[in-house]
């Protein structure tokens, strides 16, 4: 869509959040993970070790989402003005973060399966070696969670960068697989029980498929507009009854992580100004940053 010279714009569009922080902390995770999965792969084909190379490879899909994470921000960062998106690419991250939670379920269910597959066929570990790089990696892995940890945490319950949280559960996920790993090789190595090994694999899993689901509920939510609370509705109901002002029709919806938009339709005798109702509904919605009022006269 040409912008049309003819249209007075009343306000800018670009509903996202100022990500350059954001996307510079993932860019030096990705690094990080990155490397490690390079040198955990390699130290497993070299050592022999199933456990070693199976966590290379799960930290490769790791890396894999955050490039999507990546290509989320860059891609929100270029459209951000652009007219053709109706509420601008605010939902950019939600979308990564949504794809990211994908990934992270594979990830669990790839564990699930060669835990299943050690438990019914143990493998000889080169525990010496294999111990060695998994302490590495847990040191990069909790590096890579404080990088994260911040910003994950300063955007309150309802209004989390969905991209950023995919990221911070991505190292979550590789830190608690990375412990997980560390006590099943020592218990194997010092107290000779391998089937240590795929157990912790099958409950570290287990964790990741929640977090999955939690981050999958929560994203999708904002993809599929879901409707703020009944309760919220009806306090807005409430407050528009007092002036003498009845609500036919409404929408209210998340646009981007801390941006709603409402669409509504009204009906009063004597109305009141499209302002005047925007100011009723923005002193009970705060992240109101569209709206649009259809006012009947009845």
């Amino acid at each position: 869509m040409e912008n049309d010279s003819s249209i007075q714009w009343e306000h800018s569009h670009n509903f996202g959040i100022d990500t350059k922080l954001h996307e510079n902390k993932v860019k030096i995770v990705f690094w990080l993970t990155t490397v490690i999965m390079v040198l955990e792969i390699g130290a497993g084909t070299w050592s022999g070790s199933m456990a070693l190379l199976a966590d290379g490879w799960h930290m490769g899909t790791h890396s894999a989402a955050f490039l999507i994470a990546i290509c989320a921000y860059s891609y929100a960062k270029k459209h951000a003005n652009n007219k053709d998106f109706s509420f601008g690419t605010g939902k950019v991250n939600s979308l990564g973060g949504f794809a990211s939670a994908i990934a992270l379920a594979i990830v669990a269910l790839m564990m699930i399966i060669e835990s299943s597959q050690r438990l019914l066929e143990p493998q000889s570990i080169h525990f010496n070696e294999a111990i060695v790089v998994a302490i590495i990696g847990l040191v990069v892995n909790i590096a890579s969670v404080f990088i994260l940890h911040d910003d994950h945490h300063h955007h309150g319950e309802h209004h989390h960068d969905h991209n950023m949280k995919a990221a911070y559960f991505h190292v979550l996920a590789d830190t608690l697989t990375s412990v997980l790993a560390i006590v099943a090789l020592l218990v194997g190595k010092y107290v000779g029980l391998l089937w240590m090994d795929p157990l912790m694999g099958i409950v570290g899993a287990i964790v990741i498929f929640r977090w999955s689901y939690g981050l999958v509920k929560e994203s999708s939510e904002v993809l599929l507009d879901k409707s703020i609370k009944s309760s919220t509705i009806e306090k807005i109901s409430i407050a528009l009854r007092k002036k003498n002002t009845v609500i036919n029709d409404i929408h209210v919806w998340r646009v981007a992580t801390a941006h709603q938009a409402a669409i509504l339709t009204v009906t009063a005798t004597e109305p009141l100004s499209s302002s005047e109702y925007g100011d009723i509904l923005k002193g009970l919605l705060p992240q109101l940053s569209h709206i649009s009022i259809e006012i009947r006269h009845g």
